[in-house]
């Protein structure tokens, strides 16, 4: 039994711990000092969609999206930060480089090297290659990695979807209408028609009769009257019978 409880009890504790570390991980808020001297904060554009995009001055490719990154930045509900990395030791390049490919984005950082211990992309995510985005929801979560140029496209539609998925929908409730029941008529079962019953006299004996007494004679009547009135009953009974 104790070693139940004990078991149920370090199940609560990881269980605890789990959902602590992911609300954590979700809580992350970056904090950058840009070129300007200025504190960037996550915290800062609640509410906002933050794409935070990493290049590198001797990037070509990083330069094809700048057009994207500036309209996706005039949005008044997009922020774009640009952070600049493995520039060398001159910290100015990163100012010029912004200014030369005209990147209008709210906030150029200068990150150093990606093997700095301080390195911006840490409080980010990795960076494999340039460029890499990251998009960051109104609720401050990351939503979207995005290895390669960015695509307006394919961040427009995941917006659009993204707040399809959480818009609350009310459903109008329509009371619902039984079908009236018809009932099916039962089929008549026709009535058997009254079969008609005839009756057909015994044919009568052409035998000669024999003489008899008087005594018989009136025996034979009676017997005759009494055949007669049982014939006469039981023709009666069978015209009544209905089938």
């Amino acid at each position: 039994m104790r070693k139940r409880l004990a078991a149920l009890l370090m199940g609560l504790v990881m269980a605890l711990s789990t959902a602590a570390l992911a609300e954590e991980h979700k809580a992350i808020n970056f904090q950058f000092t840009d070129i300007d001297g200025k504190e960037v904060k996550l915290s800062d554009f609640r509410g906002k969609w933050v794409l935070v995009n990493f290049w590198a001055p001797w990037c070509p490719l990083c330069w094809v999206e700048v057009p994207t990154l500036n309209e996706l930045n005039k949005r008044k509900d997009f922020v774009v930060i640009g952070i600049g990395l493995d520039y060398g030791p001159d910290v100015n390049i990163v100012k010029d480089t912004a200014s030369r490919h005209n990147l209008s984005f709210h906030a150029i950082v200068a990150g150093g090297a990606r093997r700095n211990p301080d390195s911006p992309f840490r409080q980010v995510g990795p960076v494999d290659f340039y460029p890499t985005s990251y998009v960051y929801d109104p609720n401050g979560e990351i939503v979207m990695f995005i290895p390669g140029q960015v695509r307006m496209n394919k961040v427009l539609s995941f917006i659009d979807g993204w707040k399809n998925s959480r818009a609350t929908q009310v459903a109008e409730t329509k009371p619902i209408v039984p079908e009236p029941v018809v009932a099916k008529a039962e089929t008549a079962v026709p009535a058997k028609p009254i079969q008609e019953v005839t009756y057909t006299a015994p044919a009568k004996s052409t035998a000669p009769a024999m003489p008899a007494s008087k005594s018989n004679g009136a025996s034979k009547t009676s017997k005759t009257s009494k055949t007669s009135k049982t014939s006469k009953t039981s023709k009666t009974k069978k015209k009544t019978t209905t089938y």
